[in-house]
């Protein structure tokens, strides 16, 4: 048995939530719903102006790895901070969860800060990032323990960390050494607008060495270029084995072994929908690495994500055990 059954890497950020109207956003010019890369002056800018704040340690691959170790999944991460007073608190908040978190820090001499995303959340539950990335921007190929790599069932790849100089060829030599000792890669395309900026960088990593894709509605349409979402998800399912497609409020569909599952969404009431396709991940894939069929782990990923999009922050706060209990999945 490998020592981990998940290992992450991504951007490691810590998420800075308020809550704001439509009208805020119009006057900062922040558009609705996606995420926006920032400098470090727009974002102490932004970080000025909004109202009280929480802050929790995230970042997109953070947060699943961080949920699957709630479940009881063995789990590993990888992300850059700075040895700095949020990078102390990052690194806190996820090994306390059971990660395995032992990325070298960049000293506090280091230009660049820890990351940080300011995520403002509308009363219909909408969140609109502005994410300065820091340090973590940085990761490299140095920072990819090629043993830890080996020693996981799966890895699990940000598609967010495409935005990097180096990280591109530290994905590379993570999948490497992966798929070298008989793993398989996860990769979540993240935001549709990173999907524009790396479209054929993603294409050729799903063409080569992708065997669990994660995706929503628009990140699907967008990598392939299509207002048809039946003809995306075949098109995904026919380059990857496994498809896992979420659909906001239509819950997810997922595609394997020539066969496709439609999985509805859990019943909740929104209150902040950061984090619902981390918690989809993060279930999906603890389900997975435990034995369930496809369609149970699209379920596990429902009740994670319908769980987290009920409060604010993108952590779980109910015991997601004991939901998966519940529903006959553990």
């Amino acid at each position: 048995m490998k020592t981990f059954q998940v290992v992450g890497i991504g951007n490691a950020m810590v998420d800075v939530l308020a809550s704001c109207d439509d009208g805020f956003l119009a006057e900062n010019g922040v558009e609705k719903g996606i995420m926006q890369l920032t400098d470090m002056a727009r974002g102490v800018e932004l970080y000025s102006k909004i109202g009280p704040a929480q802050e929790i340690s995230g970042g997109s691959a953070a947060n699943t790895i961080a949920g699957m170790a709630h479940l009881g999944g063995r789990t590993a991460y990888v992300g850059k901070v700075r040895d700095d007073q949020l990078g102390a608190i990052f690194a806190h908040d996820l090994r306390a969860q059971g990660v395995i978190y032992e990325t070298a820090l960049a000293g506090a001499d280091a230009t660049d800060e820890t990351g940080r995303c300011i995520v403002l959340v509308t009363p219909d539950g909408e969140r609109s990032m502005n994410t300065y990335l820091g340090v973590t921007e940085f990761l490299t190929p140095d920072d990819i323990d090629e043993s830890q790599m080996a020693d996981a069932e799966w890895i699990y790849l940000e598609g967010y960390r495409f935005d990097g100089p180096e990280s591109h060829a530290a994905f590379a030599k993570a999948i490497a050494a992966c798929k070298g000792a008989g793993g398989k890669v996860s990769l979540t395309l993240s935001d549709p607008f990173c999907v524009e900026r790396h479209r054929a960088a993603f294409r050729e990593m799903i063409d080569s060495h992708v065997d669990l894709l994660f995706c929503n509605r628009a990140e699907i349409l967008s990598m392939y270029e299509t207002d048809d979402f039946e003809a995306a998800l075949a098109t995904a399912a026919g380059e990857v084995a496994m498809v896992a497609c979420t659909d906001s409020e239509n819950g997810a569909h997922i595609m394997a072994e020539g066969q496709h599952w439609h999985v509805p969404a859990t019943k909740v009431q929104i209150v902040d929908a950061t984090g619902a396709g981390d918690l989809f991940a993060a279930a999906f894939l603890w389900a997975l690495t435990s034995g369930h069929s496809p369609r149970d782990c699209g379920r596990a990923g429902c009740i994670a994500a319908g769980e987290v999009i009920s409060h604010i922050g993108a952590r779980p706060e109910a015991d997601l055990t004991a939901l998966m209990a519940q529903a006959g999945l553990t």
